[in-house]
């Protein structure tokens, strides 16, 4: 549907363009003109143009692309003087015949007068280079286009296959780490590591199908994250602190890229714990029609060299899906606080207008 209605676009706009072109010799042309010799006099010029627009639209313009220069411009150069030449002594015959041809100015050399020739030769050299030069600016402006909304297609499909790329790498890496929270858990507590395989399988329901959309309501995602921290909270120790806020509106139709906060929440729970002291987890999350702001707070007991498992890979990810899904409209804060000794993150998304409901 989409070809055709391009095809019958482009054969409106030939006819817009060239229709003026002949309408105007017959309106303005002497009454009585009957002869074939007559009709044809009063569509050459046009007729010509129209030659010379299409086998440069269609055959030199194409060629001039593939690099022909040297063709492009010898079989123009020869096809508009020889076109131009033919107009001049079609009419200048026509015109002697009805004996309508006068001249302005005169020069004479060799009995012959020449200045009218040349003058109407090189004005029709003109008016066909003009043609030749509109048509294979089109072509160029069209191969242009066509190349750039192949190239912006591109970019899309690579994109959306990193994004597809990087939420499967997701999930090995927050299996890995649940799984080694789980199995130190079977080691003291095997009830409570039964209940975590079971909050865990309720996870896996989230991964293995919301994950796969490149978008899901925020509802299940705080669902996801909340079913996260009571994994989480079987095992941490009784000096730590969590909190958890979120403010989220009652009919909230919210959607946001899918686990795009579980690496912080992650990264939280692994350095925000140490079982030497008092120890807290903040957690925020407000969404209304113009963001969504996610914030963690905690407080900071660096691991050493020996257990730096992951290398930040979870937050790397985190920082090129943002990059991906949300171009332009995030912003991501994140910072120690010496003196508290507290490490802080937040992301804000600036795209509720863009992609929600």
């Amino acid at each position: 549907m989409r070809k055709q209605a391009n095809i019958l676009k482009g054969f409106w706009n030939q006819i817009i363009i060239w229709l003026p072109l002949f309408l105007i010799p017959i309106l303005y042309a002497p009454h009585g003109h009957t002869s074939w010799k007559n009709d044809l006099s009063i569509y050459i010029i046009p007729l010509s143009m129209m030659a010379v627009a299409y086998i440069n639209y269609f055959i030199l313009a194409p060629m001039l692309l593939k690099g022909s220069k040297k063709e492009f411009w010898g079989i123009n150069t020869l096809l508009i003087i020889f076109l131009s030449v033919i107009q001049h002594e079609w009419l200048y015959y026509i015109s002697a015949e009805q004996n309508l041809m006068t001249y302005p100015y005169q020069i004479f050399a060799g009995n012959k007068y020449l200045y009218p020739h040349v003058f109407f030769i090189v004005r029709n050299i003109f008016n066909l280079s003009i043609c030749a030069g509109v048509a294979t600016s089109i072509l160029m402006a069209q191969r242009w286009s066509k190349a750039e909304k192949e190239k912006r297609e591109a970019e899309t499909a690579m994109t959306k296959a990193e994004l597809v790329n990087l939420r499967q790498q997701v999930n090995p890496h927050f299996l890995l780490n649940t799984m080694n929270n789980i199995y130190a858990l079977t080691a003291f507590d095997t009830e409570k590591a039964q209940k975590a395989i079971i909050d865990l399988s309720k996870m896996l329901r989230h991964i293995l199908y919301d994950n796969q959309q490149p978008y899901v309501c925020l509802k299940e995602e705080v669902e996801f994250l909340h079913n996260y921290v009571d994994l989480m909270m079987i095992r941490i120790p009784e000096n730590v602190e969590i909190k958890r806020e979120c403010n989220i509106p009652a009919n909230c139709d919210i959607h946001v890229a899918p686990m795009i906060f579980i690496s912080l929440l992650e990264n939280a729970f692994k350095h925000g714990i140490s079982p030497e002291h008092k120890n807290f987890i903040h957690i925020k999350l407000d969404a209304n029609s113009e963001n969504i702001v996610f914030s963690i707070q905690n407080s900071n007991c660096p691991k050493g060299e020996a257990k730096r498992n992951g290398h930040g890979i979870g937050l790397k990810q985190v920082e090129r899906r943002l990059e991906l899904a949300y171009p332009g409209k995030y912003k991501w804060e994140k910072g120690f606080d010496s003196n508290r000794n507290t490490y802080s993150t937040k992301i804000i998304i600036y795209d509720t207008k863009l992609y929600n409901h």
